[in-house]
């Protein structure tokens, strides 16, 4: 006869069985297959993994950038598709980016995006990939070379059950997501142009799950940078605040910087940093490098500060309405003192549109079926800028398709294992579900 706990355990996983395969129910004949397909042949998607990974690929390292691009194109071939190189100007420093195409009339066109440079240059001391249990380190391991991969393993699944053939797919891999070349009107030309083409657009950056509860990315902030200059009257510090000399560049750029923080700051979603400051008698300062040198003394006046920043907000009119906040507090000088504030414009905003969020109800009724429960909005304070922002004015979007990892752009960037067949599946399902939609 069985213990009183022994049939309390025989209940609780029979709940669990039933719960399983009544979530399972959602799944059609070839839903299922490629689920089955994907835990077959998830550890090959982690050889791919460790493969890119190996080869360092910082952005402004253009070789390794190639290497991986050569790899990813490698797959793409082999599934069909149509993989073009696109270089960038010589003088840009940058790579290019990988594109593929397979292009139909059936269905609705589908842009998949992804990127194969890093934050680890080729002088970074973080290299190499490693694994220990269900754990992998390494440069891009979660940002984004397992998003990549996600790409390619839903694309096999697809073609797996026979369906791919039959898809309008592009697939963009950037080469400077990191650290975008410029003009942007000539480093994000193409994936412009793909986000004018498709109806639906799916950005493969790192999922979110924590507690047990994954997140749908519908939204994504800007972001963008500031350039505040200040000069001042350099004289004896002993004549300081005096009618002839004034208050100096440093008390200027400190009481700029005060009304930042006092008047501009506090809208939803929106955020400012003041990420490097430089003041003194002189000041050399590298824009493109965030770098510079300072030289100074105690007695005298400063007469310059550089400060560089940036902003991140939700929408272009509230990107519009800080910077008219920020040139206003900055027009206002104190005496012997002159400033001005430049804007440059890098990553927009991705917007939680009524499209987005019709893709997030599909998503998660996707993650309901896989048994994983439903996908709510994600806070888009928890998460930072990427390329999918630049097609989401054109097209339905979604971001945060791919695996969950930790650390990124930190010699401690880590995956977990276990989440990219599920990451697989979702991708593979939903790409599955929009294709049947009736096109737009």
């Amino acid at each position: 006869m069985k213990s009183r706990d022994q049939i309390r355990t025989f209940i609780a996983a029979a709940a669990v069985f039933c719960f399983t395969l009544a979530n399972a129910a959602g799944l059609n004949d070839h839903e299922q297959r490629m689920v089955d397909w994907i835990d077959a042949n998830y550890e090959s998607a982690i050889d791919l993994l460790e493969e890119t990974v190996n080869i360092g690929s910082g952005t402004m390292n253009p070789q390794g950038v190639r290497d991986v691009g050569k790899v990813m194109a490698r797959e793409l071939d082999e599934l069909g598709l149509e993989t073009e190189w696109i270089e960038m100007p010589a003088d840009m420093g940058r790579a290019g980016h990988l594109f593929a195409r397979k292009l139909n009339n059936k269905g609705p066109n589908i842009l998949l995006i992804g990127h194969l440079d890093t934050v680890f240059e080729a002088d970074d001391g973080f290299q190499s990939y490693t694994r220990k249990g269900d754990v992998a380190h390494g440069p891009g391991v979660e940002d984004m070379k397992s998003g990549n991969v996600v790409i390619v393993y839903a694309l096999k699944a697809l073609k797996e059950i026979g369906v791919l053939k039959d898809m309008s797919i592009v697939v963009a891999y950037t080469g400077d997501e990191e650290n975008a070349g410029s003009p942007l009107s000539v480093s994000r030309r193409d994936l412009i142009e793909a986000g004018k083409w498709a109806d639906i657009s799916l950005g493969f950056e790192s999922g979110v799950s924590y507690d047990g509860q994954d997140w749908a990315t519908i939204a994504r902030r800007s972001s963008s940078n500031w350039y505040l200059e200040v000069s001042g009257k350099q004289a004896h510090s002993s004549k300081i605040f005096n009618q002839e000399v004034g208050h100096g560049a440093i008390f200027e750029a400190a009481r700029i910087l005060h009304e930042f923080d006092n008047k501009v700051r506090g809208e939803e979603y929106l955020t400012f940093n003041a990420g490097t400051i430089q003041g003194g008698t002189d000041v050399n300062y590298e824009f493109e490098q965030t770098r510079g040198t300072t030289f100074g003394k105690t007695n005298i006046v400063p007469r310059k500060v550089v400060v560089h920043g940036d902003i991140r907000t939700i929408s272009n009119e509230q990107l519009e309405r800080t910077r008219k906040a920020m040139r206003e507090i900055v027009a206002d000088h104190l005496p012997g003192t002159d400033a001005t504030i430049k804007f440059e414009d890098r990553y927009p905003s991705m917007a939680p549109t009524d499209g987005n969020k019709r893709l997030q109800a599909v998503l998660s009724g996707v993650n309901e079926d896989l048994g994983r429960g439903p996908m709510p909005t994600l806070d888009p304070l928890k998460r930072g800028a990427a390329d999918v922002s630049f097609v989401a004015p054109y097209s339905d979007s979604l971001a945060g398709m791919g695996a969950v990892g930790d650390g990124g752009h930190t010699p401690d960037e880590s995956l977990d294992l276990t989440t990219m067949p599920s990451a697989i599946q979702r991708a593979a399902i939903l790409i599955y579900r929009l294709a049947n939609e009736e096109k737009p």
